[in-house]
């Protein structure tokens, strides 16, 4: 008997245990789809409370305080990053991702002189497209800065050409004016972490919104307020003056206020001429430009002896800025073109007050003759200025 209900209590308990076996499972099996609907509740309920938590932040922080909402902080992130449009904004079926800028780096040698002799060198363009990698030779279209080139496809996804950028790319490519790619449009790229951070601080202190354009009052206001930061002291009148000038040359087509990007590119450029010195300066040339500021020189040097007048180097600096302008189209002038520049000529128009005034202080100074290495050091930072496709004149050469 004994043996008998310990068999009934032994199939008892295996009963028991496979029914619990069987209701776990069950419950394993509801169990995703609980979780799944407790998780999207915690997260419901966090995103709310986060917003609501963002909502008090911003009105706490009231209007005084533009730059610390969650635009103004999207805005400073692009700026410190170099980037442009952030990627979530971009088609992901049509178009590629951004590139990440990252930002140069100063060499120990950066400061030594660098050896650019006047000896021709052969400068070649890349074979291959920048962005997909691929070869398809009449297709590509050069940077006339640096040697990469690319598709008018691999540009339009990417979301650098749109309407109007692509008609110019398409016109200028391939000609003497040329044509600049994202990476030497942009001015701002030329500066390291440490030269951004400098720049930003400066413009948060003088009140400048990101990605906004400037008017004329805004400029000057900015200007007074960064010279007062370096000079504990006022701006001089002729100074205003001239800050008056390199506004009107910021702003080519007259609109009474200058954009983002050209106000951007003419602070980097400043920057620049501030922190470093001319060797470091130098470095940054690419080849082409290299290339084009030996035709500058060797077309202004008449009788070959390795020097130049002053007056002449002063207007070499102009012809940099020289770039394809739409209301001209058939106008045959580029940035390597070289020799004196016309009363009439666009990059003069800017500046016609000064160019009145320098036949007279030419008569009063004594002809200085410029070698070489001089020609570089006096025009390597407005090489530099006139990289972007802009028309703006970003560094205003001086009278």
């Amino acid at each position: 008997m004994g043996v008998l209900m310990s068999r009934r209590q032994t199939v008892e308990k295996v009963q028991k245990v496979s029914l619990a076996v069987s209701a776990f499972k069950d419950g394993l099996r509801e169990q995703p789809s609980t979780r799944r609907r407790a998780g999207a509740a915690d997260a419901r309920r966090g995103t709310l409370e986060q917003s609501v938590q963002e909502g008090e932040d911003e009105v706490s922080a009231g209007p005084s305080q533009p730059e610390e909402t969650s635009a103004g902080k999207a805005a400073w992130e692009r700026l410190r990053d170099g980037r442009g449009v952030e990627p979530e904004e971009f088609d992901r079926a049509n178009r590629f991702t951004p590139p990440a800028f990252i930002r140069p780096k100063r060499e120990l040698r950066d400061d030594e002189p660098p050896d650019i002799s006047l000896q021709r060198e052969q400068v070649q363009n890349d074979e291959m497209c920048e962005i997909c990698e691929v070869w398809t030779a009449e297709s590509l279209f050069p940077c006339r800065v640096c040697s990469r080139v690319y598709h008018d496809g691999c540009l339009r996804r990417m979301g650098y050409l749109q309407n109007d950028s692509a008609v110019d790319v398409t016109e200028t490519a391939h000609t003497e004016t040329g044509w600049s790619c994202y990476y030497c449009d942009n001015l701002n790229l030329l500066l390291t972490d440490e030269e951004m951070y400098s720049l930003m601080e400066t413009m948060k202190q003088c009140k400048i919104i990101p990605e906004t354009s400037l008017s004329l009052d805004d400029f000057l206001h900015y200007k007074h307020l960064v010279h007062k930061q370096q000079f504990e002291q006022p701006m001089a009148e002729a100074q205003e003056e001239q800050a008056t000038l390199q506004f009107s040359a910021l702003d080519p087509d007259k609109k009474g206020h200058i954009e983002w990007h050209n106000f951007l590119s003419h602070e980097s450029i400043q920057l620049l001429q501030k922190l470093r010195p001319q060797n470091a300066l130098l470095r940054l040339l690419t080849a082409k430009e290299r290339e084009r500021v030996r035709a500058a020189f060797l077309a202004l040097d008449q009788d070959n002896d390795g020097f130049i007048g002053e007056a002449e180097c002063r207007r070499a600096r102009h012809t940099w800025f020289r770039k394809h302008h739409k209301e001209t189209p058939s106008c045959n002038v580029s940035i390597s073109h070289v020799g004196p520049i016309s009363e009439s000529s666009p990059a003069s128009s800017s500046s016609s007050r000064s160019t009145e005034k320098t036949p007279r202080a030419l008569e009063q100074e004594e002809p200085r003759p410029v070698d070489w290495p001089g020609f570089l050091r006096d025009n390597v930072a407005f090489v530099l200025a006139a990289r972007p496709n802009s028309a703006a004149m970003h560094l205003l050469p001086p009278a």
